[in-house]
């Protein structure tokens, strides 16, 4: 049978066709949001891509809170009580179809004056009259068309995200100061006549200096704090050296033109300045549009719906207490721990234990914060509040309020304290030299070699290479919050795996039969009868057998937490557990297996094996040549077979660990010495990978769920995983190559520093040549080792 998609969404419609103008739909909603699309000539939203859609969701009473006016206010960033501006994040953004309509907002509804889509970020900004139209309508509005804004507790809880442009500012002004002083220069390089030199000199060297001024007391003023706080600590880091090359050059610069001994060296201050901002700016250029520090608040619905005296009303989350009733929707998240007190609930806790199972709860069960509802709409009580539930009590380690960077020291500045101290050293013994044969060019000499030998070289060396690296990395979906945890990538040597959800697939399982065989009529029904549950397990199994003609069953009931019973003509099957098809199964209890019944004659079982990602023993077998491998699973020991045929034979495998387990192993293995990375995907994971001196979350879609991380991978990307480590190390021996580099130019500089014939046209020629010839070398070899990657 032919497949027919929708054309709205794409999605195949199976036995639901809704055709309109010869369009087929597989359902209602799609249909209406085209029928909204041509009510208002909006139709080439389907011209610029095919299927660009998505089915819009039941969302009745979801946003109520939006009524709030103290939520309104965290929600947007200009309300003046006629126009307010709000900017919603939009998951579904991804082609062009949905920047034009999303930017077109207004033909939907004249009280939108403008809306702009952010792609990168996924976000619209829109201005709109909160007069005649609140900010509930306006997510309505988008949600009906299929673009439901996804709105968190982090939302309100930090309001708008204020944007630091200071490094833009102090690189512009730099970058300003560089080539007008270059300019002013060119005069003193060429010597040009005695008329210039008479009646211009001095402005124009005076003019250089106001120049330079906010280039050093505001643009370089970074590296000057730096430096005093490394020195306050004991600690000569990189920022030392550059730190005093640049004092050293405007001081004595300031002194030759004041008292008319030269035209000083503005030029190589402001240029020296400009590449230092240029390097911490590439460095600096990261993925904006995802976030590596999430928690809970960031997943947490803004508000819930509290039920009191048959009335429902929006209560914020925050404001929950111990014994009040809640309506949970379907598809909601539940924000405490509470009772189940009426409806059917069908828990998914997948956001917590990266487990993609739901179980299955009956009045008087035990909730737990975290879970989503995936099954119509739930009562519950309230056991605790939202800082007391168990989902929130995982962020009160104080491994989370621990900043990985400040135990590491970096490479760049474990060079520092030796090339400091050499270069002190050397302008010292010149200067005694120069005190012996010519006292007048002690000073001179001594200036010379701090101006000459400043660290600019050394200190591009890692931001452009790891920044070109964190670039590569990005192109093959692997986002890297920034160039340190490169640098601690490169140095790790134990490597530690959760399972479920990270060396196992999220969306792929496999099903061995075991039984009679079943005959094409049974086959027939039992993927009928799977067609009409939304249960994973029943999902996975229909997914799995042979295609059959769609048939209307007689009679279908699901019994919650059992199984499923269908009728047709006269014919009955039964899918489910052991006992609920009248089977004493002898099994293992580690399996998962669904069992199968036809007209009351047991049949047999489906047993349920993970689906392992691609690549995965190849990829193990890479990873032990140079590391120690873990798997730390809070699953049960029912894949450890499987698990040791596709392994390597020395891999530890730990089964049965919660998460605070996971990350006192870490802690330990720390102890001993082992640099630790840890590669998981729930948030039951984040205390390890927060733990862990590297943590990397590997997720299915890197726009909708990643806990809080170093890196993030897309899972798709998963068996390149040891190339991108052996990619870190070789940034590694780039950097030393790059040192190597500088030495020599070093070398250059200080000869005619120490010889008392640096002129400012030499610094002018030396200074930004090392650093260009630098930017080069680490930008040929990272794109070298990118190639080798793809």
């Amino acid at each position: 049978m032919a497949e027919t998609t929708c054309f709205h969404c794409g999605d195949d419609c199976n036995s639901t066709i809704i055709k309109v103008e010869d369009k087929s739909f597989c359902c209602n909603g799609c249909k209406t949001v085209y029928e909204i699309f041509s009510e208002n000539d909006l139709t080439c939203y389907y011209d610029l891509e095919a299927s660009p859609g998505a089915v819009p969701k039941e969302i009745q009473g979801k946003y109520d809170f939006l009524d709030q006016e103290e939520i309104i206010d965290k929600l947007t960033e200009f309300n003046d009580g006629e126009t307010q501006i709000t900017t919603l994040l939009i998951p579904h953004i991804h082609c062009s179809s949905c920047i034009w309509i999303l930017e077109n907002l207004n033909k939907l509804n004249d009280n939108i004056s403008s809306s702009q889509v952010n792609f990168g970020k996924k976000t619209v900004r829109i201005t709109f009259n909160s007069k005649s139209f609140s900010l509930k309508e306006i997510v309505l509005l988008i949600s009906s068309i299929g673009y439901e804004p996804y709105i968190s507790l982090d939302d309100y809880s930090s309001g708008q995200k204020h944007i630091d442009r200071t490094l833009i500012y102090k690189l512009g002004i730099a970058g300003f100061a560089f080539g007008n002083v270059m300019f002013l220069s060119f005069p003193e390089y060429f010597e040009v006549g005695e008329f210039w030199l008479e009646k211009y000199k001095h402005m124009f060297r005076w003019i250089m200096f106001a120049f330079s001024i906010p280039v050093v007391f505001y643009a370089a003023q970074d590296y000057f704090i730096s430096a005093y706080k490394g020195l306050r600590a004991k600690l000569l880091n990189i920022d030392v050296p550059i730190a005093l090359g640049i004092g050293v050059l405007f001081i004595r610069s300031t002194l030759e033109i004041a008292f008319d001994l030269g035209s000083g060296f503005f030029d190589s201050l402001t240029g020296l300045v400009f590449f230092l901002l240029i390097g911490r700016f590439f460095q600096q250029k990261t993925y904006s549009f995802l976030s590596f520090e999430r928690d809970y608040k960031s997943y947490f619905p803004i508000a819930v719906t509290k039920v009191s005296k048959g009335e429902e009303f929006p209560l914020q989350v925050y404001d929950i207490k111990k014994g009040d009733r809640l309506l949970i929707r379907n598809e909601e998240l539940i924000p405490v721990d509470g009772i189940l007190i009426n409806g059917k609930a069908r828990i998914d806790y997948s956001f917590v234990t990266g487990e993609s199972k739901t179980i299955s709860k009956k009045s008087g069960d035990k909730l737990f914060a975290g879970g989503k509802q995936s099954s119509g709409v739930i009562e519950m009580e309230a056991l605790k509040s939202v800082e007391q539930s168990y989902l929130t009590q995982l962020w009160s380690n104080d491994v989370f309020n621990k900043n990985k960077e400040d135990g590491f020291r970096t490479l760049t500045n474990s060079i520092s304290k030796h090339f400091t101290l050499a270069v002190l050293s050397i302008a010292v013994i010149a200067t005694i030299y120069w005190l012996i044969v010519d006292a007048s060019l002690a000073m001179n000499v001594f200036t010379a070699v701090l101006i000459i030998a400043c660290p600019c070289a050394i200190a591009l060396s890692a931001p452009f290479t790891f920044g070109n690296l964190l670039r590569i990395f990005g192109k093959l979906k692997f986002y890297v919050k920034n160039a340190s945890v490169l640098e601690q990538l490169a140095s790790i040597n134990t490597i530690i795996f959760d399972k479920t959800g990270t060396i196992t697939s999220n969306d792929k399982s496999s099903a061995v039969y075991n039984g009679i065989a079943l005959s094409s009529s049974e086959e027939q029904m039992l993927k009928n009868t799977l067609r009409g549950s939304n249960h994973p397990l029943s999902r996975t199994l229909y997914d799995i057998l042979k295609e059959h003609d769609i048939e209307t069953l007689d009679s279908f009931e699901e019994h919650l937490g059992q199984g499923l019973e269908a009728t047709h003509r006269a014919n009955i099957m039964k899918i489910g557990s052991a006992t609920f098809v009248g089977h004493k199964d002898e099994g293992s209890a580690l399996s998962t297996t669904v069992h199968i019944s036809s007209n009351n004659i047991y049949k047999g079982k489906f047993t349920f094996y993970n689906k392992y990602r691609k690549g995965l023993s190849k990829l193990f077998n890479q990873l032990k040549k140079e590391n120690d491998l873990v798997v730390l699973s809070g699953d049960n020991e029912g894949e450890l077979e499987n698990l040791k045929k596709l392994l390597p034979t020395k891999t530890k495998l730990i089964f049965n660990q919660k998460p605070e387990d996971k990350l006192e192993y870490i802690e330990y293995h720390q102890s001993e010495g082992a640099k630790v990375l840890m590669v998981g995907d729930g948030l039951n994971d984040a205390g390890a990978l927060a733990q862990s001196d590297v943590g990397i979350a590997i997720s299915e879609n890197i726009n909708v769920f990643s806990p809080a991380c170093d890196a993030i991978l897309d899972a798709s990307k998963f068996n390149l995983l040891d190339r991108f480590i052996a990619a870190s190390k070789s940034g590694i021996r780039i950097i030393k190559w790059s040192f190597a580099l500088s030495f020599v130019y070093n070398i250059v500089g200080l000869y005619f520093a120490v010889t008392g014939q640096l002129a400012p046209v030499v610094a002018a020629i030396l200074m930004p040549l090392s650093s260009i010839s630098i930017v080069i070398f680490t930008t040929l070899a990272t794109n070298f080792i990118g190639r080798r990657l793809e």
